[in-house]
């Protein structure tokens, strides 16, 4: 089973430029059998798919839960929870990863970094977090290994961590536009129906394969120097965004208790 396990669509993130439906066009013709839709901070691509498409078309294709998580220490996580669980906290930014962590396994979900070895405050291994406590590798279900945004060192790194915490290596374009979608994959030897038994295969470290090629029309890749600007934006507006939200993290944690 072919995944593009790291997606963004229009419907869900602030920088998606592609429908959910597109996408999922798009990836059926270039042989994938499903995907992951992880857009940051919110489930509404998923939403979108779910009361607009499903049962209607691309029938043969599986249109998986997950999200891309903003954690306020340790840089961007990819989390999959089971279909029937919900919980609006990961729709607001800013959690401790080790509160997520806690968070997202006793309530049956998965989780791990995304692109791990990438940028300076988005990447768990460029965090004060991880330099403090590597040890939170080791919490994690999965690391994102291959990641078609990142450079071919960053993604060698993040495999050779996958080995050294024996954790299952996942596969995904991060696409946000139409010719990045499909650039990476995640090959599973079984077929999955759910999200259940998508955490239950990786749970189990069944045998995954990762690969594709490597995309250089990131914004990024197209202002140069000039990208450590926008990173550094990122760690102000997550910073910002932590604290307008907290009491509303807080207020929703109580009431998911």
């Amino acid at each position: 089973m072919k995944l593009d396990m790291h997606c963004h669509t229009k419907e869900g993130s602030l920088d998606g430029k592609v429908s959910i439906g597109d996408y999922i066009a798009i990836l059926q013709k270039r042989g994938f059998d499903g995907m992951v839709v992880t857009d940051h901070n919110s489930y509404n691509g998923y939403r979108y798919w779910k009361k607009q498409i499903k049962g209607k078309k691309y029938t043969d294709f599986k249109v998986f839960k997950g999200v891309e998580y903003d954690t306020i220490d340790a840089g961007h996580i990819l989390v999959i929870m089971p279909e029937n669980v919900k919980l609006k906290i990961l729709e607001l930014r800013g959690l401790p990863v080790q509160v997520l962590t806690d968070l997202v396994h006793k309530h049956g979900g998965i989780l791990g970094p995304a692109h791990p070895c990438g940028e300076k405050y988005l990447s768990v291994t460029n965090t004060k977090k991880y330099w403090f406590r590597k040890n939170i590798l080791a919490k994690f279900d999965f690391i994102e290994e291959f990641n078609a945004c990142e450079s071919e060192e960053s993604n060698c790194s993040a495999t050779m961590l996958a080995q050294v915490y024996r954790l299952a290596g996942t596969g995904g374009s991060d696409a946000h536009k139409v010719d990045c979608i499909g650039t990476a994959y995640t090959i599973l030897e079984e077929y999955v129906e759910n999200e259940t038994e998508l955490i239950a295969y990786i749970k189990a470290r069944k045998p995954m394969k990762t690969g594709g090629v490597y995309y250089h029309g990131t914004t990024k890749e197209k202002l140069g120097m000039a990208g450590a600007v926008l990173t550094q934006s990122f760690w102000f507006y997550n910073r910002f965004t932590w604290l307008v939200k907290t009491y509303s993290r807080k207020k929703t944690l109580r009431s998911e208790k």
